[in-house]
Parts: C-alpha cells; sequence; structure tokens
C-alpha cells in the first residue's frame, strides 16, 4: 500500500455512514477519482445496508475486495483508493502524522454527528474525523435527516463552531433540475467546492447560463 505515492493535498478521506444518500456518495467518490485524487474509504456497517437498499448493491466486506471492485468500476489508478476496516487503528487516517487534511462523510448519520461532537472515536470514522478537527483541518459533513431535533442541532452548532463545515443534503432547483442525477450533482459540485477540487457539474452563478 503507497500512501506517500500521492502528496497530502491529494489525498481526500471520504467516509459513508448510515444515512439516506447513498447516490450522493457514489457521485462523489467518482469524481474525486477522476479529479486524480487518492481516496481514503470508510464504509460503516450501516452505510453498507443504506447501499443495498438505495441502490441495489451489495458491497464485499473485506476492505481488499471493495478496493479491487470499485478501482475497477471507476477506472481508477492503482493505489489510488484505499479501503480500511471499521476498526484498522494502524491505518494513515487514524493519526495526525499520516491522515489526509481533508475529510468528507456523506451521507452523515445524526449518530455519527453526536459521536463526533462528544469526541468519541469508537470506530475508525469517528477517530478519522476525530484527527481532522485536532489537526485542524477541513471536515465536511453531509448530514441527511428531516425534521431535525434540537439535539441534532446543538451537535451540528457544536461542531461548526470548531470549524467543520456542515453541508446538509438539500439541493437547490434554480439551476432547473430533470432527473435526480441533476439533484445529486448540485450537492456533489458544492462539496467538490469547498474541497477546491474543479468541477463542471452545475453552472456557475454569473458566469452565463443557469445558476448555480
Amino acid at each position: 500500500m503507497s500512501v506517500h505515492k500521492y502528496p497530502r493535498h491529494r489525498q481526500i478521506t471520504l467516509a459513508l455512514s448510515g444515512a439516506s444518500g447513498a447516490p450522493y456518495a457514489l457521485a462523489l467518490l467518482g469524481r474525486l477519482l477522476a479529479a486524480g485524487m487518492q481516496v481514503h474509504l470508510l464504509v460503516s456497517s450501516a452505510a453498507r445496508v443504506v447501499l443495498a437498499t438505495e441502490e441495489g448493491e451489495q458491497w464485499p466486506g473485506k476492505p481488499e475486495a471493495l478496493a479491487a471492485l470499485l478501482t475497477e468500476r471507476y477506472q481508477a489508478a492503482p493505489e489510488q483508493l484505499l479501503v480500511y476496516g471499521k476498526e484498522e487503528w494502524f491505518s494513515p487516517v487514524a493519526s495526525g502524522s499520516g491522515a489526509p487534511r481533508r475529510m468528507v462523510i456523506c451521507p452523515c448519520s445524526m449518530g455519527t454527528v453526536a459521536s463526533i461532537a462528544m469526541g468519541s472515536s469508537d470506530n475508525l470514522i469517528e477517530r478519522a474525523a476525530d484527527v481532522v478537527i485536532k489537526e485542524k483541518g477541513q471536515l465536511i459533513l453531509v448530514p441527511r435527516e428531516s425534521p431535525f431535533s434540537a439535539l441534532h442541532l446543538e451537535n451540528l452548532l457544536k461542531l461548526a463552531r470548531l470549524g467543520v463545515t456542515i453541508m446538509p443534503a438539500s439541493p437547490g432547483f434554480y439551476h432547473q433540475p430533470r432527473t435526480i442525477a441533476d439533484l445529486v450533482d448540485f450537492m456533489v459540485a458544492r462539496i467538490l467546492d469547498h474541497l477546491e477540487v474543479d468541477q463542471d457539474l452545475v453552472p456557475r452563478w454569473g458566469y452565463g447560463g443557469s445558476e448555480s
């Protein structure tokens, strides 16, 4: 496994937790790989259930098998996609000395939000998020819940005050979407913009065509 083949600014951690929104995660993963980023992928058990429900996909449980499957699907370069188990504590994302400085949890469940807000590190997703926060990196959470309870909002506010970007999965309609893919692209475009990864999924506001 060659992590240092890619400089740190070309590495991103992407985690999938158990909220609805699998299409966002799959589209984001594809765009990050197409942009030449090295992706450190973390997938919770609940996320696998969501993927099966929303996309009809049964992802293999072993990280090596999942990496091979997704590398072939997205035509990624060798070692461009790294997949870790939920308790793989010796992975780069578990330590500030090795972890990418950018991380997205998409979709992000309210349980994951609560654990991160409390500083819990009971699994690798929580630990990776904790590392990014303590190292003052960029953490983007894409929660998908409705309605939010007061407790949800308190946890999100706590994280926002720590510098975490809260980006609810609430696509706009002013770009005149015609398909579900158009709605997914809107959110993926916003995430990529915040990561400073080039994208042309939706027109930009004020630059001709529809707004973005």
